[in-house]
């Protein structure tokens, strides 16, 4: 979830949740072009773009050719709709991310806990709030804090400034997924998987910023090999269960919702995790299954 050295296929993970992956960061004031498709038909024109979930404010990536998507649009996908809504998340949160059974430490072996007891007291977060925690849970919460700490905002995402600017223009806006289904995609995972996933997250907070700085930079640049090597590459080679579950059947299930937008008219935007768009099963390797052609915009 947050790609200090070479990615895991944990870490891998949260990158391919949309609106669950607030442990991914960038900050970079140089002016993004970031990597978009377009499907087009007689009365059906659907742009692709790839977004990145937290940025700084004064990263420039809003180039033209994404204007241009946003102001002939009338209708935005989006991976959740309610990006925004803390709310309804803070139910599910209590339902599948808290053990009011069993604390967190006591799930981890001796030296699992010594390093998260290491991590919480360099960022201020006291132990007791984490123990309700399933691992997952506070693999998350641990991920986000030194970038949130350091001035990073998820309101700055991609997700939120089309999403601001969909609503701005009027037009319509879904979700392929709800918050709960992608929350469950985490909170299913068996919990020697959670630790693990929780273990590396430790490892990688202690850690600086390059490997993320090289993957945001892939972003601005439309440099989808990187993203593909960084996001897809391992967890395909690594977790192949998970890779199908969380790749695999979602750019499936995603490409059949597309195929029907496509059956109707108008302009429409998707915009989901850029890891959903580039490697072997991608979403515009599984439309193309569906005979959908998609072309680099």
């Amino acid at each position: 979830m947050n790609p200090l050295s070479a990615p895991s296929s944990r870490r891998a993970l949260t990158w391919l949740l949309g609106a669950m992956a607030t442990s991914v960061i960038f900050a970079f004031s140089a002016k993004a072009e970031p990597a978009m498709w377009v499907i087009r038909d007689k009365d059906s024109t659907i742009y692709l773009i790839g977004t990145l979930h937290l940025l700084q404010h004064e990263t420039e990536w809003n180039a033209a050719k994404v204007r241009k998507a946003v102001t002939e649009s009338s209708e935005l996908w989006l991976e959740v709709a309610e990006i925004d809504d803390q709310a309804s998340a803070l139910p599910l949160i209590a339902q599948y991310g808290m053990d009011p059974k069993k604390t967190l430490s006591s799930k981890l072996d001796g030296a699992q806990k010594e390093k998260l007891i290491k991590v919480a007291a360099v960022y201020g977060v006291p132990l007791e709030s984490l123990e309700p925690m399933k691992p997952w849970m506070a693999a998350l919460t641990l991920t986000v804090l030194p970038w949130l700490k350091a001035g990073y905002d998820p309101n700055a995402g991609v997700d939120h400034v089309l999403k601001a600017q969909a609503e701005k223009e009027g037009d319509k806006i879904y979700g392929f997924e709800t918050a709960e289904e992608q929350i469950r995609f985490l909170a299913e995972l068996p919990e020697s998987e959670q630790i693990v996933f929780l273990e590396q997250t430790l490892t990688d907070v202690e850690k600086g910023m390059t490997q993320i700085e090289k993957l945001a930079k892939a972003w601005i640049d439309g440099d989808n090999e990187t993203i593909a090597a960084f996001l897809v590459k391992e967890l395909k080679q690594e977790a192949p269960v998970l890779y199908e579950k969380l790749v695999v059947q979602r750019n499936i299930a995603w490409s059949k919702k597309v195929a029907g937008i496509l059956n109707g008219s108008g302009v429409q935007q998707i915009a989901v995790g850029a890891a959903h768009l580039v490697g072997p099963d991608s979403l515009q390797v599984q439309l193309a299954k569906r005979g959908i052609k998609v072309e680099r915009y």
